[in-house]
């Protein structure tokens, strides 16, 4: 007689405390529908950035400010990696067209939930990119958006999409429905319950086998094969999916240039126009001085001489009072810009601007020295910051102007 055991009392929960932390209830559940506003944002973003790339004709345009060469050429200034980035000028638009089709893939994998993880791998690796190239000087540096997207990318490379709205959930399960999978997983089990669910089991004895004694050797039961199952109609796999993807992709980024070439392309604004450049002219030796001296702006004097200090940079006459011409600052090798902001008022900057390195060009209907690339906006008097994203404002050159009418920069 079995001896008589007392019930087990059940164990107390478990008091959950702050650490070590816990698994919540339906985690993996859960994480798909957490990462779906990152997904639509972060994808949705990259589709953007792409096709705005694609359909914008002045981003092929090699000398725009806005260009992708253009571009290109601020990076290698400022990176840490620009002693690549120099050899890679004459490159600029296979490269651009490259970056802008990975933008296209990685934001289509991302919003549809295709190869996620493979998508998201590669957004990481394209922010780090530009990271490094673009803003890797942005002061602080969370003002720079490609560190925050090199960070956003990561839950979706441990989580992928979740299995929430994603076409990596659908395949799956067309997948297992349809017995594309291959072979069902090995589980062992013991014969004796083979011998219970087994039909044709009798006293020992086997139906199937002519009631001979039932043994797992050869045992029609086990080695019946499964029925191979029709793939059903409709049913799609990973190939086919990322192939219905890539020709989408390329027929949205066709549609985009072609749209783009139809309506005549984005026209360059008067914000990035940079206006003529200031050649260089020869000094004069003249000992007369002016009788009228002139005024200068704030920080920057601009002081009258037979022949100032420093190098000539071209005739004073060219710039236009409230204008601004170009030139190479003989110094550093930067461009730069010179404004004559009254008649024998003259002032001049660094036109690199010190958040991605674009070059900046002065709109003069705003008043303002702006940068093409991301809007940053300056004083025209002083070159002080008056809009980010730039973290300060542009270097003032000194500038001079002599008796005979020829400008002058620091040497």
């Amino acid at each position: 007689m079995a001896a008589h055991r007392p019930a087990r009392r059940p164990a107390p929960p478990r008091r959950r405390g702050w650490w070590p932390p816990a698994r919540p209830p339906g985690a993996s559940a859960l994480a798909g529908w957490a990462l779906l506003p990152l997904r639509a944002f972060i994808g949705g973003t990259f589709l953007y950035a792409g096709l705005q790339k694609l359909a914008n004709p002045t981003f092929w345009n090699a000398s725009n400010p806005a260009g992708m060469r253009a571009q290109l050429v601020a990076s290698a200034r400022i990176s840490p990696l620009h002693a690549l980035l120099g050899h890679l000028v004459s490159l600029s638009t296979p490269i651009g067209i490259l970056i802008a089709l990975a933008e296209v893939a990685i934001g289509l994998g991302t919003l549809l939930g295709l190869w996620t993880r493979i998508a998201a791998a590669g957004g990481l690796l394209l922010s780090l990119t530009l990271f490094l190239t673009v803003s890797y000087h942005s002061s602080p540096y969370y003002t720079g958006a490609d560190i925050v997207f090199v960070f956003a990318w990561l839950p979706l490379i441990i989580a992928g999409a979740g299995g929430v709205l994603s076409l990596d959930a659908v395949i799956a399960a067309h997948t297992r429905d349809t017995g594309l999978g291959g072979p069902p997983p090995v589980v062992p089990v013991p014969f004796d319950v083979v011998q219970r669910v087994c039909g044709n089991y009798q006293d020992g004895r086997c139906a199937a086998r002519a009631m001979h004694a039932c043994r797992p050797e050869g045992c029609p039961f086990l080695l019946a094969q499964r029925t191979p199952v029709a793939p059903a109609r409709g049913a799609i796999d990973r190939r086919q999916a990322m192939t219905r993807t890539a020709a989408v992709g390329l027929l949205g980024a066709g549609a985009a240039v072609g749209l783009s070439r139809a309506i005549g392309g984005a026209k360059l604004p008067a914000s990035a126009a940079t206006g003529p450049s200031l050649g260089p002219s020869a000094p004069t030796t003249t000992a007369s001085k002016s009788t009228t001296p002139t005024t200068a702006g704030p920080k920057t004097p601009t002081t009258t001489h037979s022949v100032p200090p420093g190098k000539p940079i071209g005739e004073a006459s060219r710039v236009p009072v409230g204008g601004a011409v170009n030139f190479t600052d003989p110094k550093s090798g930067d461009p730069a810009i010179v404004l004559r902001r009254s008649q024998g008022t003259f002032v001049a900057f660094d036109a690199v601007c010190p958040h991605a390195g674009c070059t900046v060009g002065f709109f003069r209907q705003a008043n303002l020295i702006v940068c093409p690339c991301h809007g940053s906006e300056f004083n025209p008097d002083n070159g002080g910051l008056v809009r980010g994203p730039a973290p300060h404002g542009l270097t003032t050159i000194p500038v001079a102007v002599s008796s005979g009418g020829v400008l002058y920069v620091d040497g």
